[in-house]
C-alpha cells in the first residue's frame, strides 16, 4: 500500500471525533482546526498539500497544493507522524453536529468524490485533490460550483457530514434525486448531474430551491440529513434583529408579536 495503513475508534452520537492508532512512523494528514488531542510522541508538521507527492519536483509540489485554493482552502495541510516508541494515538473532531464516516478507498476502486468542506482527515499518502464539473449546467445550479474535492489512494479517509448520514448502494441506470445540498459525496461510477424542479407554484413558492441533484448507479453515494448552509441558516433567522430577547418569542403570536409591539421599524 502507498498509504500509511491505521486503525481507527469513532466516538461519540451527535458531536464526534475519531480516534486513530499510528504505529511507529505511521502518519495522518488532516484540515487546520480539526486536531483534538494527541499523546506524546507524536510530531505535527505543517506540510504543503496533502504530502502525497514526495516525488514531485518543488514546483510540482506547489502547483498540487494552489489547486487547494480553488476550493477555499489553505495552501497548507498539517501532519502527525509517530516517532517515538510503541502506538500512539491521536483523535479529530467535528466541527458541528453530525457524524464522521470512513471511507476505504481501496474498496471503491482508489477514488472517491465529495464536497469541498466534508474533508475531515486521512492516513498519509492519500492525494485530496479538486474534481472539476465538467457540465456548466451543475456547475452553475449544482450547490458546490464547478469544483469538488477528490481522494484518491489506497487509505482510509474520514469525512464529516452534518445530521444523520445515509448511505445509498446504486445499481446500474437506478438514479435518485436528492437536495443540492444534501449530497455528501460518490464513488467514481456515479454520474452526477443538475435537473429543474419544474413548475411555476413549485419554483416560486416551493421552498426546496430550483434544482435537484441527481445521481445515477452504478456506485455508492453518501447523503446528509443537516447541511451546514441550513442550520447556519436556521440559526441566522432565529438573531433577534435589533438585539435582545425578541418578545415575540414564546408567545401564541409568535413573530407576529414583534410586529404589533410598536418596536418594529419599515
Amino acid at each position: 500500500m502507498n498509504a500509511h495503513e491505521i486503525d481507527y475508534e469513532i466516538h461519540g452520537e451527535e458531536m464526534q471525533y475519531v480516534e486513530i492508532e499510528l504505529d511507529p512512523q505511521e502518519g495522518v494528514v488532516a484540515e487546520s482546526g480539526s486536531f483534538m488531542m494527541m499523546e506524546t510522541g507524536i510530531k505535527m508538521d505543517t506540510i504543503f498539500g496533502d504530502g502525497s507527492g514526495q516525488s514531485e519536483s518543488i514546483l510540482g509540489k506547489i502547483f498540487s497544493a494552489g489547486k487547494r485554493i480553488l476550493t477555499g482552502e489553505s495552501l497548507f495541510m498539517t501532519v502527525f507522524h509517530n516517532d517515538g516508541q510503541g502506538k500512539k494515538k491521536i483523535s479529530f473532531a467535528s466541527p458541528y453536529p453530525g457524524k464522521i464516516i470512513p471511507i476505504d478507498l481501496e474498496s471503491f476502486g482508489g477514488k472517491f468524490i465529495c464536497q469541498k468542506d466534508a474533508f475531515l482527515c486521512a492516513a498519509k499518502g492519500v492525494s485530496i485533490g479538486i474534481e472539476f464539473s465538467k457540465k456548466l449546467g451543475r456547475g452553475m445550479f449544482g450547490g458546490e460550483g464547478f469544483i469538488m474535492q477528490k481522494l484518491e489512494g489506497d487509505g482510509l479517509s474520514f469525512l464529516h457530514v452534518g445530521g444523520t448520514v445515509a448511505k445509498k448502494e446504486l445499481a446500474a441506470g437506478e438514479s435518485l434525486k436528492i437536495d443540492t445540498g444534501c449530497l455528501v459525496g460518490f464513488t467514481q461510477g456515479v454520474n452526477y448531474d443538475i435537473e429543474f424542479v419544474g413548475g411555476i407554484k413549485n419554483t416560486i413558492f416551493g421552498g426546496e430551491g430550483l434544482f435537484f441533484a441527481t445521481v445515477q448507479g452504478p456506485g455508492t453515494v453518501y447523503i446528509q440529513s443537516l447541511p451546514f448552509s441550513r442550520l447556519a441558516g436556521r440559526i441566522a433567522a432565529s438573531i433577534p434583529r435589533q438585539g435582545g430577547k425578541s418578545k415575540g418569542e414564546g408567545s401564541i403570536l409568535g413573530g407576529i408579536g414583534d410586529l404589533l409591539d410598536g418596536d418594529n421599524r419599515f
